[in-house]
Formats: structure tokens, sequence, C-alpha cells
């Protein structure tokens, strides 16, 4: 028999019913006989004599009679086992003690395996889960051997049961489970203004506030890298140009005073001079006031080359997580146009046109331009010739991406072209396609806020489950069915785990909760989050829509007007129910565009070894990711634009548009400008352009030369191919898991 907490006594004259059942977690839920009825009827069902619901629900009785008022769970099976033993049913106290030792063993069977695989540094889908996380290395193996043991613990203790059994039925997927008990949020937009202007407190040291370019530019690093340890998902800055321009003013008026030491003359009155732009130029021929002048420009510039270059190298280097990882991270800039906004622009821009290391790509941050007409689109623009740059830059280095601030569900009447301030009512948005922008409990902003937590749903197994109903009409009825169903499911989870988050104490995030985090300043450091967490959102994902609709009507919606109706259908259905959550719970739900990466192929094994293989469903070991035409159709990129265009305006939470270009694109800029318009065109809000890019492992080259073998710099063989993942870039495709592998393979250019 199992041992256990000392059992309560039976009752004697004073009878206290059960009232409360402590869960593993030490959670508190309501005592309920009936799922002692269910757990002692399968252990009867295995022997001779089957189920005798009487005997069953006398002993559930009894238990719920026990003189306490809260009872563990493992308590309530001891006397369970003490019951059966106790009755002439004592087989069935037999097989009930050895189905808990089961359960047991089989958990301990399952991380054991999976430990080994870990140890062993096997390059399985386990391992290459996350292609930004090097799994291999000490601290990318403590972070997996956490990871998968985190999520055996929240499926038996944090989880309902209905929310249980849907994850294991491969209906819904929790992302970030790993991290759930530990209460984190997933991202944010950084508010940089705050600690540029106050400083920074990060573990046992602080920082004094910016005053020249090169200290802004470290706390940036810091600011990320620190809320990167406080968070499970990614970092951004939502205004990256506005947030530096003023520290290259406060470093030229530095270079002013030590022009003015270097040659004993006073150049203070320089300071106030009202300069266009920060251009480096040859100082021949100047002298004087002018040559001083143009002298501290030309070394301001240097400075925040140097600032933006240092920038680029500590995101891509600085580790987080335990040292694992390096910092997700996101910029987006483009709508300054002040000469010092300008500066940072042009100079980012440089740095990542120039390349890291030995001339490699940059793979973070991920860098986002924010295309305004009137500002950062259109010929006469203020910055269209750094929009010009940011294409060509695209072409050599993927980055920038592109967020269409045109879009109609991206704009803001409160957005003023004179406003210095008025980036507070830009959208910006992450490498991961979190968009965070209305709010119902606070201002419309993306700023201080953040994805709390998000939940995908596998539309493709719904349709798949209405496949057998011959009239089609019928088989869509069943099909919105069974996703309402879904929808009320993961809407449920979502607010138990924002149940579970909102206690966390603000002490638990001594960065995030500082301030970074919209109205956290307000809270002392023992009180509960709860009351600034609405902030953020909840988010409710899907993954395959293509399949499912070759599911539901045997074509997808980039080749059928009918599936395209029925794929709009779907989408603006999920939407609406996922705005009328919003009321219901009263929290910011919102609606994504999953950017499915190991979940891609999971869900697809698991539906492959329940339905078979099903052509253009199951037939691949991927799901196409949220609702894009198939990596495999051939289209054009007008055609992707027009198809793929109308799902933006719904998915609230987050989306991308990507087409596939052809040969070298780097002395073509033109291709990425034609883009950009068909973004405009389409009311798409975020896309971005995918390239041959070729990447010596060994020496760091990179070419676009096709079907390159052999490094023409080194001459090494170790090729591989630079390529965007969801929305990221990764550095090698080592580190990418068999779904998105078989999808790269499957990848074809649009033209």
């Amino acid at each position: 028999m199992a041992t256990g907490p000392k059992r309560p006594a039976l009752p004697t004259t004073r009878l206290i019913m059960v009232k409360q059942v402590v869960k593993r977690d030490g959670r508190c839920v309501a005592f309920n006989n009936q799922k002692i009825v269910a757990a002692i009827l399968k252990a009867m069902d295995v022997t001779e004599d089957g189920e005798d619901i009487v005997l069953a629900a006398r002993i559930a009785d009894t238990i719920s009679k026990l003189d306490a008022e809260k009872m563990s769970v493992e308590e309530i099976q001891d006397c369970v086992e003490l019951e059966l033993m106790k009755s002439p049913r004592k087989e069935v106290a037999k097989k009930y003690i050895a189905y808990r030792n089961q359960r047991n063993l089989a958990r301990k069977a399952k991380s054991t395996e999976i430990f080994q695989t870990i140890i062993d540094a096997q390059a399985n889908d386990i391992t290459r889960e996350n292609a930004n996380m090097n799994a291999d290395t000490p601290a990318g193996m403590m972070m997996k051997f956490a990871s998968e043991a985190t999520k055996t613990y929240v499926d038996e203790s944090l989880l309902s049961d209905d929310v249980r059994e849907a994850v294991k039925g491969n209906y819904i997927h929790i992302h970030d489970k790993d991290y759930y008990p530990t209460k984190s949020l997933t991202c944010i937009q950084h508010p940089l203004d705050r600690i540029l202007q106050h400083g920074i407190k990060a573990g046992h040291g602080e920082s004094r506030p910016a005053k020249r370019i090169e200290t802004a530019s470290v706390l940036a690093c810091i600011s990320m890298e620190t809320a990167q340890n406080e968070m499970h998902g990614g970092q951004a800055i939502p205004a990256f140009d506005f947030y530096l321009a003023p520290y290259v003013h406060k470093t030229f008026e530095e270079e002013i005073d030590q022009i003015s030491d270097m040659e004993n003359k006073d150049y203070s009155y320089l300071k106030t001079t009202e300069i266009d732009d920060y251009l480096k130029r040859d100082l021949i021929g100047l002298q004087n006031g002018e040559r001083a002048l143009q002298h501290a420009i030309n070394r301001t510039v240097g400075r925040v080359h140097q600032a933006m270059e240092a920038f680029v190298h500590n995101m891509n280097t600085i580790h987080s997580r335990g040292g694992n990882q390096v910092v997700f991270s996101s910029i987006n800039y483009g709508t300054d146009t002040s000469a010092e906004g300008r500066c940072i622009i042009r100079e980012i821009l440089n740095t990542t046109y120039e390349g890291v290391g030995n001339g490699s790509t940059a793979i973070f941050p991920i860098q986002i331009w924010k295309k305004k007409k009137g500002v950062s689109y259109l010929p006469g623009d203020p910055n269209y010739d750094l929009y010009k740059f940011a294409c060509k830059v695209t072409a050599r280095r993927f980055f920038p991406n592109f967020l269409n601030l045109d879009a109609t569900y991206n704009q803001d009447d409160a957005w003023h072209a004179d406003d210095p301030k008025r980036y507070i009512h830009e959208v910006a948005t992450m490498g991961c396609r979190t968009r965070v922008y209305g709010n119902k409990f606070g201002p419309k902003t993306s700023i201080g806020r953040g994805n709390l937590s998000f939940t995908t749903i596998n539309i493709v197994k719904l349709a798949i489950e209405c496949m057998d109903e011959r009239d089609k009409d019928k088989r869509i009825t069943d099909f919105f069915q069974k996703l309402d169903w879904a929808l009320d499911l993961a809407a449920k989870q979502l607010n138990e785990r924002f149940d579970f988050q909102k206690t966390a104490l603000k002490k638990q995030f001594p960065l995030l909760m500082s301030g970074l985090w919209l109205g956290s300043e307000k809270l002392d450091m023992n009180d509960p989050i709860e009351s600034v967490m609405n902030q953020g959102t909840l988010s409710i994902g899907f993954i395959g829509l293509a399949e499912c609709l070759i599911a539901l009507i045997g074509k997808h919606h980039g080749e059928s007007e009918e599936a395209q109706e029925l794929g709009l259908r779907i989408v603006s259905h999920m939407a609406e129910r996922i705005n009328c959550f919003a009321e219901t719970y009263q929290h910011n739900f919102t609606f994504l565009a999953t950017p499915a990466e190991g979940l891609s192929g999971a869900f697809t094994r698991r539906d492959k070894k329940r339905f078979g293989v099903l052509p253009g469903i199951t037939d691949k070991d991927y799901y196409t990711n949220s609702s894009h035409i198939p990596v495999y159709y051939r289209c054009t990129p007008e055609h992707k634009a027009r198809i793929e265009g109308p799902y933006h305006k719904y998915e609230n939470a987050g989306h991308i548009f990507y087409v596939e270009i052809d040969g070298d694109a780097t002395h073509n800029p033109e291709a990425i400008m034609s883009i950009v318009d068909l973004m405009d065109k389409y009311d798409i809000g975020y896309g971005s352009v995918n390239h041959n890019r070729n990447l010596c492992l060994d020496c760091g080259y990179e070419d676009a030369t096709e079907g390159l073998t052999e490094c023409p710099h080194c001459h090494g063989h170790h090729i591989d191919t630079l390529q965007r993942i969801t929305g990221y870039l990764v550095g090698t495709t080592n580190r990418w898991n068999s779904g998105k592998l078989a999808e790269l393979r499957d990848r074809v250019v649009h033209k």
C-alpha cells in the first residue's frame, strides 16, 4: 500500500464533510466524489467481476464524510486503497495500487528517455524545439532538463481536467508551458526612455542615467537582457530612433567642448546650431567655427556608428536565460525625422549592411522599418532616402522587416505629424509577431505592454474529424461547432493561467515591474501584479488554415476562390468569438496568426499517427503556418499578397507576410520596394522578404552564389544557408527541427 500523510480519523460523534481537495501544486479545488467513483470503476473494469457502481459510490460517500474539511490528492488515494482492502473486492485494491505505481513508473521512464537524448546531445525535435537556443551546451542542457520536467508537472498539477485532455488529444497547444509555474509573462515593448533617463537597477548593481550615445546603447542592451531573464518571450524597443536621438545631440555637445579644449577656443555657441543632418564631410577648405562645427558632426557620427556596432554586437553575443540563448530582441524605427533620429537610423542601417565579425549577417536584433506615408515611404517624404537605404540593406541582410503603419487597423486618430512624441501612438511589433495595440484597460499604445501568454488551436484536426460527413454544408457546420468548442476551451485555459500568473509579486520581476510594464511603478515590492497585468494580452492562435480547407472542401485558399471565402469566414468567426471573450472574461483577448516552429511538426506528427497519411493534409511533416498559402504552392508575389492580406485585419495579436525571391538580391533593392508596395496595396500589416544567402560555418563568409559548396575565402566546405524560420533569422539550419527542415525543403520562389 502506498504511504502518505496521516489519514483523517473516521467519523465519530461530530461530522465534518470534506469540502476541498488540495492539489499537488497547493491549489484548493472543490471536493467531487464522482472523481473517486470514476477512478474505482476504472480499476474494477480490468478485474473478472467487472464494475460495481454501488460499492464505488459507497466508498466515495464514506471518504466524503471523513473528519476533515481539506484532503490532499494523495490522502484521498490512500483512503480509497484502505476502503477497497476492507471491502469484498480486495482484487480491485491491488489493481488500483498497481495503476498508481504504473503512473509513477511511466512518468519516470518517459523522463529518463527524454533526459538521455539531451545528455547524448541528439539532434531531435526535443533538443531542436527552439532554433534560437543551443541545447547542446551545459547551460542549454540544464534548460532542457528543467523544461521537460516542468511540462509534466504542469500537465499533472496546474491544468484543469478538460484542458489536459484537449492538450493530450492534440486539439490545443499551450505555448511556453515549461514557464507556466514561474508565472512569467511573454514579452514587452520597452519604454526605453525611462531606463535612459533614470538608469537601471539589475542584480546587485545599478547604472546612472545616460549622458552620451555609448551609454544609451549599452543601457538598451542591458534592459533587454535583464528583462529576458524575467520573461519567457521576446524583448522589443518600439521607437529605437526616438529614444536614442537625444543622446546624439548630447554627444555632439560633448564633441564641441573637446574641440574647444584642443584648439583653446570657445566654440560653445555652436551647441545651439540647428543641424539639418548629421553627415560626414571633408574638412578641407573649412575654417574657424564652420570647421569646428563639421569636425564635431564628423566625430559625433563616428561615435554613433561605433555605438550602433556595439549594440548589434552585444545583441548577438550577450546570453540570457542561464547562458544558453542570446536575447530574442527586436527594434522598431523609421519615423523620427529629426536630424538626430535620422543619424540613429542611418548608422544602425550602415552597421547592419556592413555585418558583424568577418562581415556576417547579424541574427539579432530583428529590425523593423515603420513605413508611413508622409514620413518614411513615398518620394518627397523626409525619410524617403533612408527608406531606400533600408530596402538596400534588406536586399543584402534580410533586415529590416517592414511594419505598415498605413494599414487601416494600424492607425490611431491621436497620431499627429507635429507631435514630438507621436511614436506613442504608433503600433510596434517584434519578430515573434506579437502585436499589442488596442487596450480595454488603458491607453491605446504598444509601449510598456506585451503578451501575457498564448495558446494555439489545431484547426486541422477539427476539420479531419468532419471529413466522414458526405454533405459539404453539414460538414462545414460540424466543423464550426467543433471550432467553437475549441475556442471556448482555449479562452478558459488562458483565463485559468491568468488567475495563476496574477498571484506573482512585484519583487519577482525586479526590472520588468520597476516601471517597464505600464503602471507597475505604483506597486510596492510585495504587491501582487494583478492590478497591472490586464494591460497585457491573452492570445488565441491557430495553425494550418490551408490543410483545414483541404480537409473540408478539397482545396486551399491559394488555389480556390471558394476556399478563400471559407477561409475568411473561419478566421473572421474566430476573431469575433475572441473579441467576445474580452467582454466575458474582462481581459485583453487577441487573435494570433501563430508563428509555429516546433509546433508545426508536432501537431502533424500526432495527427498522422491517428488518421494516417491524408493527401494534402498529413502527407508532409508540418502544417502550414496560420493563414499562409502553403510554401510549396507556386504563385506570384501579388497573388500571395492578394490572398493573405485580407486575413491580417482579423489577426490583431500578430501576423506576417513574406515573399521568397530568386537569386542575389544584393544589387536589387527595387525588388524589396516592390514587395513593400504590395503591402500597401493589399492592406498588409507586417512583412519580410526571403532570398538566397550562403554562410560558411568555418569563417563566416557570405555570398549569394547558387549551389555553393566551397568557401572562396577559406576553402572550407561547411556551407549552410542563412534562412528565416518564423520571422527571425537562424545562423545555421543545424538547429532546426524536422518539421521546419521539411518546410524549408518545400519552399518555392514567388515569381
